[in-house]
């Protein structure tokens, strides 16, 4: 019964969605039909995805993807792009964790939530970003919102009903007016979600005797507030003056239930763990933005300032219930993180008359974060707090020249960027973490046109990746009475070295990428022999190398437009702590399918994959996801959609590793399989916009 119960949803929803459609199609009249229809010759011609030198670019306001509910969502569904397990992080295969742009405006997974899909144009993947880019990042996700064109006003209402295990519910109003110099934009949305997650980890302790084995579940209420606001002033056309807020409130209440066998040498538990747990995670970000053209050097010369702030407090009254006595309490745990990050930044472009055209620019960040820990032990009956405080400040400094010489264009550039950390507990005098580097990142692009259809391009780029604030606090999440998730404030930067070269022929390519990266993020195990808890966290592993064969073919049949990627990789991650295993290639897969059928209906038909995954260190199992969707536009503003992803159930993610002589066995499940409808009204009209912003805080997308 489980099993046809989405069918009949979905064909139930399907016929619902069919019927409004025909009796809104019945009472158009005749001219409004053959306008709509003339517009719609205009919709088929545009391609949902284009590619150069496998940077894919899809346009997202034209398609079926501009119903799915939110961002991260959308991203998900996209050529190459990774979404991990907890939906709090995003990846690019290849290429790691891509650098987040809104326009010009750098931003990060916050501010993606705090986005309304509906006013998203198109999103871009970058593969080698310029010295422009700050040198975090080995890849640039560029999201372009739609924008206003002549005086006027245009507003839009979304509704989506989704059904996964749990019913959720997404509300969305966006509106927009200009009028003269001034525009403005503001946006609000309210979800109503219900998600469930369960993962369990079987893990070993030779040196201890201990074999252990949990399995968790959560089941959670959450509430999402999101707005936005900005305001545009045109001074004239080279000048203007921008400002800009956003926003995220997010109350969260979940019970977590845990099963776990230990057993330490001769002693064996079953325990069953029950923690009541209530969460807030506040974001808000402004900025202030001025351009203007400096006539008497040529020069466009930008300035902007920029603050952030996140804060959360996650409260849990934990209680054990040891071989099915009784439940007893164990803790009760208050943590509570906040940070707050400024930055102010200057970039000049000037261009010459020999299409050569200089950059250069200065930034300068400062983040500060406190952690509070307080947790009282019934078992002890004592109480454990503390408070933690952490300092980062950024200085850097860019130039860039980019041109062409005869038939070669070219992009080469040189960062620099210093950086000072600090962190220590309030009750300490001395710092406990003290650091202070400086590090060169150059970057150079060439492409050489070898006729109007085949060119070349070849790329290097050196970058630094540095942990999000969060993982440098001191909140950790009780599991069961063994086992805990922590963070590490000892964690350090990424540096990534980087060379391509790609061949394009039309639109299709290939790609071929070796890379090196030191110091990188994993998973690291820590066992308290005199407690018997063990710590999963993270860690700087020594390296890790590999490289990518890339290939990008789309192609277009009558009705069909296919898109397909392929990615063969071997990534060698090691450590001297970790136990080595084979290192393989194996094959990223994507293909899109979109069919446009009469009377302005479209379908598409989606799936992607990776075979099995043994990457030294780690191995991970294969999979393969098949999502479906149908759109219809009609009475020109009004626009249904349904969506059926994960159909066959198969997001579920399994790693195996073995670090400081503990070997675990980990498998997590995400409740994507889904059965959504939306319907989304919008009314008034603008066709021109001045609206911009740009990015001032290259940081923020740490700010988690």
């Amino acid at each position: 019964m489980n099993v046809y119960l989405p069918l009949k949803l979905l064909i139930a929803l399907l016929l619902f969605c069919l019927s409004a459609i025909a009796n809104a199609q019945n009472e158009t009249p005749k001219d409004s039909i053959s306008k709509e229809l003339k517009e719609v010759v205009i919709t088929q011609n545009k391609k949902t995805f284009t590619n150069s030198n496998g940077n894919i670019k899809v346009d997202v306001a034209n398609s079926v993807y501009n119903s799915v509910p939110n961002p991260v969502e959308l991203l998900s569904k996209l050529p190459l792009v990774q979404v991990s397990s907890d939906r709090e992080s995003i990846s690019i295969v290849g290429k790691g964790n891509p650098l987040i742009y809104i326009d010009n405006q750098r931003v990060g997974m916050n501010d993606l939530n705090a986005l309304s899909v509906a006013d998203i144009k198109t999103i871009e993947s970058i593969q080698n970003p310029s010295s422009k880019y700050e040198a975090e990042g080995r890849a640039v996700i560029l999201i372009t919102r739609k924008l206003s064109r002549k005086d006027g006003f245009k507003t839009e209402i979304s509704e989506t009903a989704s059904f996964k295990k749990n019913y959720n519910n997404y509300l969305g109003f966006n509106s927009s007016f200009k009028k003269g110099k001034i525009e403005w934009k503001a946006n609000f949305n309210y979800n109503r979600r219900n998600p469930w997650e369960n993962h369990s980890i079987e893990y070993q302790i030779p040196q201890a005797n201990i074999v252990s084995d949990y399995n968790v579940t959560a089941v959670s209420n959450v509430n999402d507030y999101i707005f936005g606001g900005g305001l545009f002033y045109k001074i004239n056309d080279d000048d203007y003056f921008s400002v800009n807020i956003n926003g995220k409130m997010r109350s969260d209440t979940f019970d977590i239930n845990t099963f776990t066998f230990n057993q330490n040498q001769n002693e064996v538990n079953n325990v069953f763990t029950f923690s009541d747990n209530s969460s807030s995670k506040n974001f808000i970000n402004s900025f202030i933005n001025y351009s203007k053209k400096l006539k008497a050097i040529d020069t466009k010369l930008f300035f902007g300032l920029q603050g952030s702030n996140y804060n959360q407090h996650l409260w849990s009254l934990v209680q054990n219930n040891y071989n099915e006595t009784e439940l007893e309490l164990s803790q009760n745990r208050d943590q509570k993180f906040n940070v707050d990050v400024f930055s102010g930044r200057i970039d000049l472009e000037k261009k010459f008359k020999n299409e050569m055209n200089w950059e250069y620019g200065g930034l300068y960040s400062a983040a500060k974060s406190k952690s509070n820990y307080d947790v009282f032990d019934y078992d002890k009956n004592e109480n454990t707090s503390f408070d933690y405080d952490f300092k980062e400040a950024n200085l850097a400094a860019y130039t860039q020249l980019s041109g062409k010489i005869k038939k070669v264009d070219f992009s080469v550039g040189l960062r620099i960027e210093n950086t000072n950390v600090s962190g220590k507990y309030s009750t300490e005098s001395s710092a406990l973490i003290d650091k202070n580097y400086t590090n060169l990142f150059p970057k150079a692009q060439f492409s050489f046109a070898i006729d109007s259809t085949k060119n070349i391009n070849v790329d290097y780029s050196k970058s630094i990746s540095r942990p999000n604030y969060s993982s440098l606090s001191m909140i950790a999440t009780y599991i069961n009475p063994y086992f805990i998730y922590g963070s590490n404030i000892n964690l350090g930067p990424t540096f990534a070295d980087v060379v391509s070269a790609s061949f394009q022929y039309h639109d299709k390519s290939i790609k071929v990428t070796l890379y090196q990266n030191k110091n990188p993020v994993y998973q690291d195990f820590s066992f308290d022999n005199q407690n018997n808890v063990l710590t999963f966290t993270e860690k700087n592993f020594k390296k890790e190398s590999g490289y990518n064969i890339e290939f990008t073919l789309p192609f277009t049949y009558k009705i069909w437009t296919n898109t397909n990627s392929l990615i063969f990789t071997q990534n060698k991650i090691e450590d001297e702590s970790a136990l080595y295993g084979s290192s393989k290639p194996y094959l990223y897969y994507y293909s899109n399918n979109t069919f446009k059928l009469p009377k302005d209906f479209t379908f598409v038909f989606s799936f992607w994959g990776a075979t099995k995954q043994k990457e030294g260190v780690f191995e991970r199992n294969a999979k393969l996801i098949f999502d479906a969707s149908l759109a219809k536009n009609f009475r020109k503003n009004w626009t249904c959609t349904l969506n059926y992803n994960d159909i066959f159930k198969n997001t579920i993610y399994t790693e195996r590793f073995t670090i400081n002589n503990i070997s675990s066995r980990a498998r997590y499940l995400v409740d994507a399989n889904e059965v959504s409808i939306t319907l989304r009204y919008s009314f008034g009209k603008i066709k021109e916009s001045e609206f911009k912003e740009k990015s001032v805080n290259e940081n923020e997308s740490r700010i988690k």
